[in-house]
């Protein structure tokens, strides 16, 4: 049965009067990077700290930070820096699929506010466990907006800056650990490590009431996502509020057709072959970079008695962090950017643009914790669990380095993967058709949006 899009659609709401895509661009930046100064402080010797030590003559050194608070072992200090992707699993596919129904920008105000709570949970801590539960909140509130914020800039970059703008957005990572790391590193050693927690949360708590005090915006897909707040009873049609009215059969309806929804989407991604090895990759590579961005001030420290690695490892992740996603982005742009030449550019423009609008925040979403569940999540344990046992920081560095070429691997094979740039797609089909790249610009005109099938 036809359903014309009268029927469904309304006037687009008007733009809030703060609103520009730059303004936008500034905000959503700034609470990237709070959300990554809060992965440094984790991962800073001055306020992850050391364990206790004894030498052969019985003299035993106190330990610092958390480790030596709560006397820790290396493998349950890496524990923490896995913990809060217990939240974030859960929680991102259900972020994503809820802005289909709610007002993505109230979604991302939710999360950040539970995100606030957990950091200063984070300070307050009496015991290990308590704090890895507050890790894991904190897991909560960065997916409200990792998954959300990636779209809205996408739908509001200049077509011709659309890498540059995103490369901006995820240039805040790198920096947001480098600060973190030099904040943690100050304020552990100046006061107490509880201090960096209190400190980041009173940072993050007025943009957790901004989320929800300014009007919502809606991405550019809004449109498909109206067709979830209405149904059919026989030729007519009529709103989900409507027919609750009338019936509590309504939401078992509702349910059936949400998790229906998501089976197709997630369907949609698992087999699209350009997704699946760029993901695939990213995995491979988030593995090393997550166990060093932890463990990386603790092993510069014992390797080479850096008093200031803190400061050092700061200082080597901003500038290369920097170079490498602000240049990616501006090359990707100059290449009249496809999906094969993203592979050489950030990874996140090809989640973003291999699968249909709708899909976006999925994509991300299922992007960001693929990456974590199989990469940074067991990568610091693991390596906690090597030093344990060999108990040599050298050795331990290179292991975990090796697994670099396994990730430049996957992305060579991603490179000879031609692909159309499906974002600006509206038909059924969810897959990003394999084809041969003829270099055609992306965003390459919308299809038509005035009416949908039931």
């Amino acid at each position: 049965m036809g359903l014309s899009s009268s029927s469904i659609t309304k006037d687009p709401p008007a733009t809030p009067s703060w609103f520009t895509p730059e303004r936008l661009l500034i905000l959503f930046c700034v609470i990237n990077m709070i959300n990554y100064v809060d992965q440094g402080v984790i991962g800073s010797n001055g306020v992850n700290g050391s364990i206790r030590t004894c030498d052969d003559k019985g003299i035993c050194t106190s330990g610092s930070g958390i480790q030596g608070e709560f006397d820790l072992t290396n493998f349950q200090d890496g524990l923490l820096s896995s913990a809060f992707m217990v939240g974030f699993l859960v929680a991102s596919p259900i972020f994503a699929s809820l802005t289909k129904s709610h007002h993505p920008f109230r979604l991302i105000g939710v999360g950040l506010s539970v995100w606030t709570l957990a950091a200063a949970g984070c300070g307050s801590a009496f015991s290990f466990w308590f704090i890895a539960i507050c890790r894991m909140l904190v897991g909560v509130g960065e997916a409200s907006f990792i998954s959300l914020a990636a779209p809205f800039i996408d739908d509001s970059a200049p077509v011709s800056q659309e890498t540059a703008w995103l490369a901006m957005f995820y240039i805040c990572i790198p920096t947001g650990i480098a600060v973190g790391y030099v904040y943690g590193g100050f304020v552990g050693s100046q006061f107490n490590w509880r201090y960096a927690f209190w400190g980041e949360a009173l940072l993050m708590l007025p943009f957790a009431v901004f989320g929800f005090a300014f009007e919502p915006l809606q991405l550019k897909d809004s449109e498909a996502s109206k067709l979830h707040d209405h149904i059919l009873v026989g030729a007519d049609s009529m709103s989900v509020d409507e027919f609750k009215k009338t019936s509590k059969s309504v939401n078992i309806h509702n349910i059936l057709n949400q998790f229906s929804q998501f089976a197709k989407d997630m369907k949609a991604l698992l087999v699209d072959k350009v997704y699946a090895v760029n993901i695939f990759g990213y995995i491979a590579y988030n593995f090393i970079i997550g166990a060093y961005s932890y463990w990386g001030p603790k092993a510069g420290y014992n390797i080479y008695h850096m008093e200031n690695a803190d400061m050092m490892f700061g200082g080597i992740t901003i500038v290369c962090g920097i170079l490498g996603t602000l240049s990616g982005g501006f090359i990707l742009d100059r290449l009249s950017a496809s999906i094969y030449k993203a592979f050489i550019a950030p990874v996140n423009y090809v989640s973003l643009h291999c699968v249909k609008p709708s899909l976006r925040p999925l994509s991300m979403a299922i992007s960001t914790v693929s990456i974590h569940i199989f990469g940074d999540v067991p990568s610091s344990p693991l390596m906690g669990v090597l030093q344990d046992n060999i108990n040599n920081w050298r050795a331990s560095a290179l292991i975990l380095t090796s697994i670099l070429f396994l990730a430049a691997g996957i992305w060579f094979i991603g490179v000879s993967l031609h692909s159309d740039d499906a974002s600006n797609d509206r038909s059924e089909s969810q897959v990003c058709t394999v084809t041969v790249d003829n270099g055609t610009p992306l965003l390459y005109g919308n299809g038509d949006e005035s009416s949908y099938e039931a």
